[in-house]
């Protein structure tokens, strides 16, 4: 229980399979608009799509999970994910893009909950580090996803998008393969804690919770309207070419893997709940910035505070959430975990609609808004007793 399990660097792994995937989709918007003729509105119900299965399952699977454990889910996930992608250079089909977007998020709606729920299992008293290094593999994800489709699409050759198929199958195997025992040592988990802190009950508060998921849309509409919009961005505001639009999503993913790691032992020392009043604080000018600027060399280095902004709560949200509802710890992970990366989505086909009426800088400006709700929520939010009790 004192020992960081390695184990969990298995499900990092396979959040970098099932993030990556869905990442490359934003990547390839501008390949779709100029093969298949999409307006912008066109190019972000792609992403609605990504995101609508995902959104709608992600709380269902994980509430299935916190009453019939399905740790298959956790391969299945990334498999789905995968395969969806590399089918893609197969057809220019409007619609059949549009289903493989939507099975991508089906694919990551499978995953999260399950996953998050085991990494929990086997994170005893180390949750701030064990999430935070399972939440680099998304990070990373988000961060190689795009480069590599970037490159196949305009560089080298959109078949080499089938990649992402047969690494996706390579770490489902392998995660597959080590299931057995480490649901064994979950269970085992489980019974010690119990043992070392008799006086906490499971308890759910949904109070905390409600406020806690204005956070959790905040920071998603963030994650999901730079995931989708930035690279256009980049292309038809500031002017530069598509490959330097996938590198800014590459390196605000790249920033991101890194201080999500940081994020999540920072939370572990200084407190969850003010790491998450700090981002939030953050977000504010470091959007304005982002989406105001002039040029391209200042619009990058704004990427700096905005990957802080977006990514140190990142870990300090998931570990809230299944603390404010212990009773539920599944569910919770499906919506902190999983919706916190997605939900924010379902606004993609209205920013659309409203860079295709005023132009994408003017519709960007949602960025630097919605964080201002996100922090005046996070200001009301108090540590749970359970990690109170625990630090002690």
């Amino acid at each position: 229980m004192n020992q960081f399990d390695p184990r969990i660097y298995l499900f990092t792994a396979g959040h970098f399979a099932t993030d990556w995937a869905q990442s490359a989709i934003p990547a390839l918007l501008p390949y779709f608009i100029a093969t298949c003729h999409l307006s912008y509105q066109d190019a972000g119900t792609l992403i609605f799509a990504n995101i609508l299965l995902s959104s709608l399952c992600q709380p269902i699977f994980g509430y299935y999970a916190d009453r019939v454990s399905k740790p298959w889910f956790a391969p299945l996930g990334p498999v789905i994910s995968g395969l969806s992608i590399a089918i893609l250079p197969f057809t220019t089909n409007y619609w059949v893009i549009f289903a493989c977007c939507m099975f991508s998020g089906l694919g990551s709606s499978i995953f999260h909950p399950e996953a998050a729920r085991m990494v929990n299992g086997l994170a005893g008293d180390h949750k701030g580090k064990a999430l935070g290094t399972f939440s680099v593999g998304g990070n990373a994800g988000f961060a190689v996803g795009p480069a590599l489709a970037g490159f196949c699409a305009y560089v080298f050759d959109i078949h080499g998008l089938v990649l992402f198929g047969i690494v996706n199958v390579t770490v489902a195997l392998l995660l597959h393969s080590k299931l057995p025992a480490i649901q064994t040592d979950i269970r085992q988990n489980r019974i010690e804690e119990v043992k070392s802190h008799p006086h906490l009950a499971l308890t759910n508060d949904w109070s905390s919770f409600g406020r806690l998921a204005i956070t959790i849309f905040a920071r998603s509409t963030g994650f999901a309207t730079c995931n989708a919009f930035i690279p256009l961005y980049w292309i038809y505001v500031l002017g530069a070419s598509a490959s330097s639009g996938s590198l800014a999503l590459t390196i605000l993913f790249t920033l991101g893997a890194f201080v999500t790691y940081f994020g999540g032992i920072l939370s572990d020392r200084i407190g969850f709940v003010r790491i998450l009043r700090l981002a939030f604080m953050l977000m504010i000018p470091a959007m304005l910035l982002l989406v105001n600027s002039p040029t391209v060399p200042i619009a990058t280095a704004a990427l700096i505070p905005a990957a802080f902004a977006l990514f140190a709560p990142y870990s300090a949200i998931v570990v809230l959430g299944q603390s404010y509802l212990g009773k539920n710890i599944g569910f919770a992970s499906g919506v902190t975990l999983g919706l916190s990366t997605t939900i924010g989505g379902v606004l993609s086909p209205f920013i659309g609609r409203a860079a295709d009426l005023w132009g994408i800088q003017t519709a960007l400006q949602i960025l630097w808004i919605v964080p201002i709700f996100a922090a005046i929520a996070a200001f009301t939010l108090r540590t749970p007793p359970v990690l109170v009790q625990k630090k002690k």
